[in-house]
């Protein structure tokens, strides 16, 4: 039986500048699905990102009713637990929706918004074949910068050393090594946003 697990989890506050400031959360994934590159993965993603997924499944799927974000309501307050855990509730309840979906789980974009840390911009550029790495390649390098133990890059070097050479480049990116990696999300630079 193939599972998904999505959580909305973590919401921080970033300062983007001395006058602006956002709230990010972390999203985690575990799952044996075979639509993904990454059986567990996680990154931190603002509410804006959301937005711009959701306008691009929307342009790709038209036929389908993709489910509503939760408000951008002007009174929101990132210093109001009840607001930013509300906006939580609803990004995760959107994710959920999305990822029962097997036509918008075939879209790329989903894939690098869940499991790299690209900006908008960087994701399309991707998968309009604009960038020298392929989704998988920033997929796989993602998560290979993100490990939280330091003892998996041996690992994964030593596993190396004996696998063939052609699984590196493999457009499946489905490497055994690789599902083993613990999830350590680490803040993400501000200047990758828009």
């Amino acid at each position: 039986q193939e599972f998904v697990t999505v959580l909305v989890r973590d919401p921080r506050t970033q300062k983007e500048d001395s006058w602006h400031s956002y709230v990010d959360y972390e999203i985690f994934i575990h799952t044996n699905s075979m639509c993904f590159t990454r059986k567990t993965s996680c990154v931190r993603r603002r509410f804006r990102e959301f937005v711009w997924l959701r306008q691009r499944l929307q342009s790709n799927a038209v036929l389908i009713q993709l489910p509503e974000l939760p408000s951008k309501t002007p009174f929101f307050n990132m210093n109001n637990p009840h607001h930013v855990d509300h906006r939580r509730q609803g990004l995760q309840e959107f994710l959920e929706k999305i990822l029962q979906d097997a036509l918008l789980l075939s879209d790329s974009r989903l894939h690098l918004f869940l499991q790299t840390q690209l900006s908008p911009e960087d994701m399309e550029a991707c998968v309009s074949g604009q960038t020298k790495y392929s989704v998988a390649d920033a997929i796989h390098k993602f998560a290979s910068l993100n490990r939280r133990f330091p003892i998996e890059d041996e690992e994964r070097k030593k596993g190396k050393n004996d696998a063939d050479s052609d699984s590196e480049s493999s457009s499946s990116g489905l490497r055994p090594s690789d599902d083993s990696i613990s999830c350590g999300c680490k803040a993400s630079p501000a200047s990758e946003e828009s």
